[in-house]
């Protein structure tokens, strides 16, 4: 027992650490907002070091339930990283009607499930921390309980997300049926036997992959996206767009290609559709909106669909490039969202009109310049960062022959390009909208330096980035 539960150290001590934090929360009221923000980032960084270097090594805990292993390891200090982020630009944004201290308390609790997520070995691991993942999301969506978006988010959120559940619970139920087992092991195994060639496990797998591409807003169940991102408040947004998009596809990938790798040739076309409708419709749903949130909404639906041509390939290359270009995603998204946050009127009060970005090169030329990097980024125009993630996804799908795939994706980017050219060119060359109030967080405008500069420059880290994604590939096969 004490070595399965060293294996789950990340886990741990974000779990306990949220329960004591909840009481202090309850005792300290309002006052211990700030200490246990704090105290939040400093479990996350403890429980990042806990994932990445084991004090037991990787290895199976609780007969198979759990994998510890350098896959979960690196899907998790990218969720804990984006995580802190979001604890720490939480605090000027709730300004006007005070932070509660629940909030950094319910985000340990998500991103504690979303590690369970990423390490589970078995489906009922897998939908226990997927819960604990969705539960807290839900709360954190309506967070702001005065706010009718919010409230609305949260409602529509919890709805759809009780739907996919559902779904989800619907598809293991037919896998355990068929299989005669939960455990990734035995599923695979099952597989390999020619269980493929079952239409009952078939619908099981088709099934498990709808509940799981609604957490990843995969096309078709996407809907839910655009609407929970415009209401919930904007760092629990960049919560969902980045910490757990990576959970989410992180535990995608590995029930495909450590339960069901045996049937690739099932699940591929699966895969394929849902990359290829949601860039498509990612791409031209941006195009008309208005507002910032709903765009990057869509752009993160977009951009979804380009990482799963990666898992598309079912080799360690594509796993690998999946990884590779989640890690680049995280840092264009958390910049882009840094940049959103910069944008309040005269009063301090949030704006998110597209509109209001007019003429911003004159009147903020710094903020406009890194929201320019993350928006050409996105759209994959080298010589910036976000060019090597989608060459990564492209190379994995020519090697494995899915040379169409790559051109249609290749071919589709194109469109994307044009709705994150819009951006750039009202703030560069449209009549100057009234300005922002200026920028008032040292923290925030740090980290949109940090990421700009590692967006710009990124390159020398791509021997270093390639290393450790193709080492965590290497850990599913």
């Amino acid at each position: 027992m004490g070595a399965n539960l060293l294996f789950t150290l990340p886990e741990l001590i974000l779990s306990m650490g949220a329960i004591v934090l909840m009481l202090v929360a309850a005792w300290g009221d309002e006052k211990s907002t700030s200490t246990i923000s704090i105290i939040s980032v400093a479990l996350l960084v403890a429980a990042g070091f806990a994932a990445a270097m084991p004090v037991t090594g990787y290895g199976i805990a609780f007969d198979g339930l759990y994998r510890a292993d350098a896959f979960s390891a690196f899907a998790k200090c990218l969720i804990y990283l984006a995580t802190g982020v979001c604890i720490l630009i939480a605090p000027r944004f709730f300004a006007m009607e005070k932070l509660k201290p629940e909030y950094p308390v319910l985000i340990l609790l998500a991103t504690a499930g979303a590690g369970m997520m990423v390490s589970a070995t078995d489906l009922i691991t897998l939908y226990v921390g997927l819960e604990l993942q969705s539960l807290a999301s839900y709360v954190l969506a309506s967070f702001m309980r005065r706010d009718q978006r919010s409230a609305e988010a949260g409602l529509k959120y919890f709805v759809l997300g009780a739907l996919a559940s559902g779904i989800l619970l619907y598809g293991m139920s037919l896998t355990y049926g068929f299989t005669g087992t939960t455990g990734y092991a035995g599923i695979a195994k099952a597989y390999a036997m020619g269980a493929a060639d079952n239409w009952g496990l078939l619908f099981g797998l088709v099934f498990v992959f709808a509940g799981i591409a609604f957490k990843i807003s995969a096309v078709p169940f996407h809907m839910w996206t655009p609407d929970v991102y415009e209401g919930a408040p904007t760092p629990v947004t960049t919560l969902f767009a980045s910490a757990q998009k990576v959970a989410a596809i992180a535990m995608f990938v590995r029930i495909a290609m450590s339960a069901m790798g045996s049937a690739t040739d099932a699940w591929q076309q699966i895969v394929i559709f849902a990359a290829l409708a949601s860039i498509v419709l990612g791409a031209a749903g941006a195009i008309g909106q208005t507002n910032i949130k709903r765009l990057l909404a869509y752009s993160s639906i977009n951009n979804i669909g380009f990482a799963l041509i990666g898992f598309a390939a079912g080799t360690p290359e594509g796993a690998a490039s999946v990884l590779t270009y989640m890690s680049i995603y995280i840092v264009m998204t958390l910049g882009s969202f840094l940049c959103v946050l910069q944008m309040r009127d005269a009063n301090g009060e949030q704006v998110e009109s597209i509109s209001s970005l007019a003429g911003l090169s004159r009147t903020n030329g710094w903020l406009a310049a890194a929201l320019a990097i993350f928006m050409f980024s996105l759209a994959g125009i080298p010589p910036l960062f976000g060019f090597w993630a989608k060459f990564a996804v492209f190379s994995a799908a020519i090697n494995a022959n899915l040379l169409l795939l790559a051109l249609f994706g290749l071919s589709a980017s194109v469109i994307g390009a044009f709705y994150y050219i819009k951006i750039i060119k009202i703030m560069y060359f449209d009549d100057a909208a009234p300005a922002f109030s200026p920028p008032a967080s040292k923290i925030e405008n740090a980290l949109i330096a940090v990421s700009a500069v590692v967006i710009a420059g990124g390159y020398p880290l791509i021997g270093w980035l390639d290393a450790l994604t193709n080492n965590a590939a290497k850990a599913l096969f």
